[in-house]
């Protein structure tokens, strides 16, 4: 997918609590059983997912409200409610404040937390549960996923069960701890490091500068690209001869700028990639945002997660990875247009351009901040999804993509013609 825009780092690096609420007057906690558990005690379950721009999305209940889309984040050790205006504020026991410090170039954000809450997705309940809800909705993530999104979840989903993606059937496969049998027919087996809730390994291998580089990277499926690089006291990359300058997604204190450029190689286990796209992103907005003492090179995202079927299993520390053999032979590819989107309007069927990139397909066919889409091709935007607009505007060097565009009242047609970047 679209590497630049699909960078999603949700990552809360620390927080600071201070006083918030009185509970004198708040109702007792229930006795209800504590945890995560599935309901019946059924020893797996399944549930469906959806992909959008590779971003794993689920839908849960938190308390009594209707099922709302959340991000599945394993960089994310809380619930985060992002959108705040879904819940019932006079329903929640609200404690305390804090602020929020992760990857962006911003300034840290205010939340609340809450706590005896329920949650539950399919099977899967827990109760008495402590929530981080945003006082407002800094993040917009719906706006640029392009369907509504209300939070983002991860780590007590993995802690409590040995968990299945499979990218292919969208489906995630949740199976108690106790009753996981690892067998080589499930794909190859790599350690994990678990460390701050978040998953780390040590199973890959870059092959760059004429050298070879083992790094330690997270396993981050709440990003969407295929691998990111920060310079570290262990290891410094130089950037590849070709990059552009980009904005490489939103994290949650902003913007996340950076370069853009090919890796030759990656090698994950036994298997080998070609010609990767990785994002190097400043230090101002990542690096220097990292709690000390993590002795990580980077993250794995999504776009090359999902050419595997990937089984995490915390409580016993590794990792399982079964290829999908006809994706590990697709090309990693970046937008070829120079095009950063929004969707906005009640149903997120309006497309806003919110940035063009200099010296870009776009910027030569005149397109502005704030240009309309209207029919991308002989397709109506209104019929599309974000991702699906961006594998348009992804593949195809040389490719001719007709525009029809709305421009404060005035429309007009143009003609992007596609290139590839990097």
């Amino acid at each position: 997918m679209k590497t630049s825009k699909w960078l999603i780092v949700a990552i809360i690096l620390f927080t600071n609590s201070i006083a918030f609420a009185n509970t004198e007057d708040v109702p007792p906690v229930s006795e209800e059983k504590y945890g995560y558990f599935l309901d019946k005690n059924h020893k797996s379950t399944r549930i469906p997912f959806e992909l959008h721009s590779n971003l794993i999305l689920l839908y849960a209940k938190i308390n009594d409200t209707d099922s709302l889309r959340f991000i599945l984040d394993t960089g994310v050790s809380s619930i985060i409610i992002t959108d705040p205006y879904v819940l019932k504020p006079d329903k929640l026991r609200l404690t305390r404040k804090v602020n929020l410090t992760g990857a962006g170039e911003g300034k840290s954000i205010s939340a609340h937390v809450a706590i005896d809450n329920k949650f539950a997705m399919g099977r899967l309940k827990a109760n008495h549960q402590n929530i981080v809800v945003l006082e407002e909705d800094f993040l917009r993530l719906s706006e640029y996923v392009g369907v509504p999104v209300h939070g983002i979840f991860g780590y007590e989903i993995f802690n409590n069960f040995v968990v299945t993606i499979d990218f292919s059937k969208k489906e995630l496969i949740l199976m108690r701890p106790d009753k996981y049998r690892y067998k080589p027919s499930k794909g190859d087996k790599h350690p994990l490091i678990i460390e701050d809730t978040k998953p780390f390994t040590d199973a890959v291998t870059l092959f760059a500068d004429g050298r070879e580089h083992p790094i330690r990277v997270l396993i981050d499926t709440g990003a969407g690209h295929a691998l990111l690089l920060n310079n570290t006291p262990k290891e410094s990359f130089r950037l590849p001869q070709k990059v552009i300058r980009a904005q490489l997604g939103r994290g949650l204190n902003g913007v996340i700028n950076g370069n853009l450029g090919r890796i030759d190689k990656l090698r994950l286990g036994r298997f080998t990639m070609d010609n990767i796209v990785a994002s190097f992103p400043d230090s101002i907005a990542f690096g220097s945002k990292l709690r000390a003492g993590q002795s990580r090179q980077g993250n794995i995202g999504c776009e090359l997660l999902r050419r595997f079927k990937v089984t995490m299993n915390y409580s016993q520390s590794y990792m399982v990875l079964k290829p999908v053999k006809s994706r590990l032979r697709e090309k990693f590819e970046h937008d070829m247009s120079g095009l950063e989107i929004r969707a906005e309007g009640i149903d997120l069927r309006s497309y806003i351009v919110n940035h063009v990139a200099e010296d870009s397909p776009a910027l030569k066919a005149g397109l502005l901040e704030g240009d309309q889409l209207l029919f991308i091709d002989d397709h109506s935007a209104s019929e599309m999804n974000v991702s699906e607009i961006y594998k348009l505007l992804q593949r195809g060097d040389g490719r001719n993509i007709d525009l029809l565009v709305k421009r404060k009242g005035d429309i007009f047609f143009t003609q992007i013609t596609l290139k590839r970047m990097i």
